[in-house]
C-alpha cells in the first residue's frame, strides 16, 4: 500500500506519464471525473482512501 507520506500530485504525474495517459483517460481507467485528477495533480484535493486503495490497486496491475 501507498504511504500516506506520498506526494500525490507527483505520483499521479508519473504514473500517467509513464502510461502515456491522459488526465482524462487516467480519469477513465480509475472510474473518477477529469476534475479529480486535476485537482489531484495540482494538489488542490487529496485522494480520499478508497480513491488512495483504488489508486494502488490500479498502480499493481
Amino acid at each position: 500500500m501507498i504511504s500516506r507520506e506520498r506526494n500525490y500530485p507527483a505520483l499521479v504525474k508519473e504514473v500517467r506519464r509513464q502510461l502515456a495517459l491522459s488526465q482524462e483517460g487516467l480519469a477513465r481507467e480509475l472510474g473518477v471525473s477529469y476534475t479529480t485528477i486535476n485537482r489531484w495533480e495540482n494538489g488542490q484535493s487529496q485522494p480520499s482512501k478508497m480513491a488512495k486503495v483504488l489508486f494502488d490497486s490500479f498502480c499493481e496491475k
